[in-house]
């Protein structure tokens, strides 16, 4: 194949190529199928009206809690420590202690209907994850 071509549709899910020498099309079209074959839909998606997608579920997450969901979606299956979330939090004054935790366990309400939890990690903070991964 020539330089500058577009790189093929990847059709096959089990299909992986790369052109020598990669271009950076090649390579991020290659990421990009590689990704979808280990992921899927199995990665949160947070849309800006604060409408959470998992799998092939839904639900909406209140205003108050779209900045908390944000860092949770971007950091998916990694600890998010309190201080990270009480800065999320943070408008006029720093949120206390039980105003989080209350965020916190409305979220996990909310996250049951689309798979989700999220968990404790006792001294360090919370991670979002899908409970059967």
């Amino acid at each position: 194949m020539e330089a500058g071509v577009e790189p093929p549709v990847c059709s096959d899910p089990r299909e992986d190529w790369v052109r020598p020498p990669v271009s950076r099309p090649d390579f991020d079209a290659r990421v990009e199928a590689l990704l979808t074959r280990v992921y899927g839909s199995r990665v949160p998606r947070l849309d800006s009206v604060g409408t959470l997608y998992f799998d092939d579920q839904l639900v909406t997450i209140s205003s108050a809690q779209i900045k908390l969901m944000e860092l949770f979606v971007e950091r998916f299956g990694e600890v998010v420590s309190r201080d990270e979330l009480a800065e999320r939090l943070n408008e006029s004054a720093a949120p206390t202690r039980n105003s989080l935790d209350l965020h916190i366990m409305r979220l996990r309400r909310r996250l049951e209907g689309v798979n989700l939890a999220i968990r404790t990690a006792w001294g360090q903070g919370y991670v979002l994850e899908a409970p059967d991964a």
